[in-house]
This record gives C-alpha cells, structure tokens and sequence, in this order.
C-alpha cells in the first residue's frame, strides 16, 4: 500500500505565505517501486462542517497539467518531484479562509470525476493543520 506523510502545517497571519510537502513510502499499486511519475497527486483540504475541496493537482507526464480551485487560483503552485516521490504545495497571499486540515493525494486509476474532485484519488495522507490568523 502506499502512505503518504505531509509536512509543513502550522500558523501563519494574513498575507502571509507557507509550503507544504507531502512524500510517498512503499510500493504503488503499479509494479513498480512507487510509480509517482505516474500519478495524478495533489492536494485536497478540509473545514469543520465542509466538504473535502480539492486545492491543487498535478497531472502526470512531461508536460503534465496543473489544476486549481477557483479560491486558490494565482495564489497557490502545486510542484513535484518524481524522483523524490514528492508533491509541494506553495501558498502565498494566504487568507483566514484557507484555514484548514491539509491532505495530500495520489491516484493511479479507479474512479474518476475530475482531477478536483475526491471521489477521484484512492490514497490520502492523514492531513496538517493550516491556520490563517487576521
């Protein structure tokens, strides 16, 4: 099975900036050892009451599309590093309303209702809290 472990969660005030990294471990559900290059992964965050909302997504290839919600859009930059078996996610100009438990995210097939949506991605990591404070 794959896990995926972020870090980076914490307190940061209005305006202000903050990155998040998230690493996969173990095997992938392909044959080989942790296919990242080939997974869509990104980020997904969460409030209390909410629905998980899909922040941020990298598509995999070479030229692999990016994909952001409309609330984060020129604010926020998903990057990865396939070699790592990482996915970062950089957030600037940040606002209270970005509060939020974190989580990254991969897939390598299964359902699909679009790079943002949850139902999408089959691995999730356990979430770090992000706090925006005014």
């Amino acid at each position: 099975q794959v896990q995926l472990v972020e870090s980076g969660g914490g307190s940061v005030q209005t305006g202000g900036s903050h990155n998040l990294s998230c690493v996969a471990t173990t095997r992938t559900p392909t044959n080989n050892e942790i296919g990242w290059n080939m997974a869509y992964v990104g980020w997904f965050r969460q409030t209390a009451g909410k629905e998980r909302e899909g922040v941020a997504v990298s598509a995999p290839g070479r030229n692999g599309r990016t994909f952001y919600a409309d609330s984060v859009q020129g604010r926020f930059t998903v990057s990865r590093d396939n070699s790592k078996k990482m996915v970062y996610l950089q957030m600037n100009t940040l606002k209270p309303e970005d509060s939020a438990v974190y989580y990254c995210v991969a897939r390598w097939g299964g359902k699909w209702d679009g790079p943002l949506a949850p139902i999408s991605y089959g691995h999730w990591g356990h979430g770090t809290q992000v706090t925006v404070s005014s």
